[in-house]
C-alpha cells in the first residue's frame, strides 16, 4: 500500500488587515480635526497657554511697579561684584531644584529640559500661592516623560516633605557649627506664636484623617497615592545617586537662596556676619514660608526684616537687602521664566 503525502492546507487568508502606523495616525488626525471643528475654541487653546503666563507676569509687575523701582534704585549703590555672586548663587537654585526633583523620580529625566522645567517653574511659582504654579509645571513635565500620573504625584510629595526636613537638618548644622557666634534668642518663636502653629498642623492632621475615614471617592485614591508614594520613597533610598541628589538638592536650594541675602547684604554693606545671614533666612522661612502667597512674598519678607534687624542691622538697609533679594530671585528671572514656560508650552515639552 503507497503512501500518499501530506500536504499541509494554509489556513485561510483574513481579509481584514490590521491598521498600520499611518493609519492610526490619520484615525487620530480626523478625531482632533472633527473635535477643533466641533469645537472651535479648541483649536487656540494652546496660544493662548503660550501667552497667559506672560500675561499674568504683566498685570503682577504693573501692580507692584513702585516695589520694583524702588528695588532697583537701591541696587544701583550696590557693588556690582556682590551682585554678581548672588545672581550665580540664584542659577544654582534652580540647579538645586532640578536635582532635587531627579532625585525625587526612580526614571532618569533628560536633564537639559529638566533644567528649563525648573526655570519655568520659578516663574510660575511667582504667580500662584503656596508653591502649586511650580508643583504643576513639574506635574506636567513628568507625565509629559511618560510617568504616571500616581508616580509623578507620589514624587512631588516626596520633594514637599524632603525639602522643610532638609532645611531643619541645615539649621541645626549652623547651630552646631556656630554655637556662639548667631544671635538665635531674638529669633525663636515665643509661646504666643508657636501655640496657633501647632494648632493649625493639628487641624490639618485631623480634617486630612476625616476626609480619608469618611470621603468614600477619595479615600481610594489617597491610599493609592500614599501606597506609591512610600513604595517609591523605599526604592529610591536604595540607590545611593538619588538619595544623594534629593537630599543635596534639597538642602543646597535653602543655602542657595541664603547665600543670595547674604550677597547682597554684603554689596549693601549690611553689618551681620554671612552665617547670622545666612540662619536668619532659614529660621525666617521655615517659620513662615508655609503661608499660601506666590513665592512667600509677604510674610517672608517681613520675617526676614525682622531677623535681620534682631541680629543688629539698621532697619532701613534691612529692608533695603531683603529688596533687592527679590529683584535677583524673583523679579529679574520673571519675563525670562515665563517666556520659557511659553516656549516649553508651545514646543509641548508641558
Amino acid at each position: 500500500m503507497s503512501s500518499l503525502p501530506v500536504v499541509p492546507i494554509a489556513p485561510p487568508v483574513s481579509t481584514v488587515q490590521a491598521p498600520s502606523h499611518g493609519t492610526a495616525d490619520c484615525s487620530a488626525a480626523a478625531v482632533r480635526a472633527s473635535f477643533f471643528s466641533r469645537f472651535p475654541v479648541a483649536r487656540h487653546a494652546r496660544r493662548v497657554l503660550c501667552l497667559l503666563p506672560i500675561l499674568l507676569i504683566g498685570i503682577w509687575a504693573a501692580d507692584n511697579w513702585r516695589v520694583l523701582h524702588d528695588g532697583a534704585q537701591r541696587l544701583t549703590t550696590a557693588d556690582p561684584g556682590w551682585l554678581a555672586v548672588g545672581a550665580a548663587f540664584t542659577f544654582l537654585c534652580w540647579v538645586s531644584a532640578a536635582f532635587a526633583r531627579q532625585g525625587a523620580i526612580p526614571e532618569r529625566l533628560p536633564p537639559g529640559l529638566l533644567l528649563a522645567s525648573q526655570f519655568a517653574a520659578g516663574a510660575a511659582n511667582n504667580v500662584l500661592p503656596a508653591g502649586l504654579g511650580a508643583h504643576a509645571v513639574t506635574l506636567r513635565f513628568l507625565t509629559g516623560r511618560g510617568i504616571p500620573l500616581a508616580r509623578a504625584t507620589a514624587s512631588l510629595a516626596l520633594y514637599s516633605l524632603v525639602k522643610p526636613v532638609a532645611k531643619l537638618l541645615v539649621i541645626l548644622a549652623l547651630l552646631a557649627t556656630f554655637p556662639t557666634s548667631l544671635g538665635t534668642t531674638d529669633l525663636f518663636p515665643d509661646e504666643g506664636t508657636v501655640v496657633p502653629i501647632a494648632l493649625g498642623v493639628a487641624g490639618t492632621v485631623v480634617v486630612v484623617t476625616l476626609v480619608v475615614a469618611f470621603v468614600r471617592p477619595l479615600r481610594r485614591p489617597l491610599l493609592d497615592g500614599l501606597r506609591t508614594a512610600l513604595t517609591d520613597a523605599r526604592r529610591l533610598h536604595t540607590r545611593p545617586a538619588r538619595v544623594i541628589a534629593l537630599w543635596g538638592g534639597a538642602a543646597g536650594f535653602s543655602l542657595c537662596q541664603a547665600a543670595v541675602l547674604a550677597s547682597v547684604g554684603a554689596s549693601l554693606g549690611l553689618p551681620v556676619a554671612w552665617p547670622d545671614v545666612l540662619f536668619a533666612y532659614l529660621a525666617a522661612s521655615a517659620a513662615v514660608g508655609a503661608v499660601p502667597a506666590p513665592a512667600g512674598i509677604g510674610p517672608v519678607d517681613a520675617a526676614l526684616v525682622f531677623a535681620l534687624a534682631a541680629l543688629g542691622a539698621p532697619l532701613s538697609l534691612a529692608a533695603a537687602t531683603v529688596v533687592g533679594f527679590r529683584v535677583l530671585t524673583v523679579w529679574l528671572p520673571l519675563l525670562p521664566g515665563a517666556l520659557v514656560l511659553s516656549m516649553l508650552v508651545r514646543s509641548k515639552v508641558l
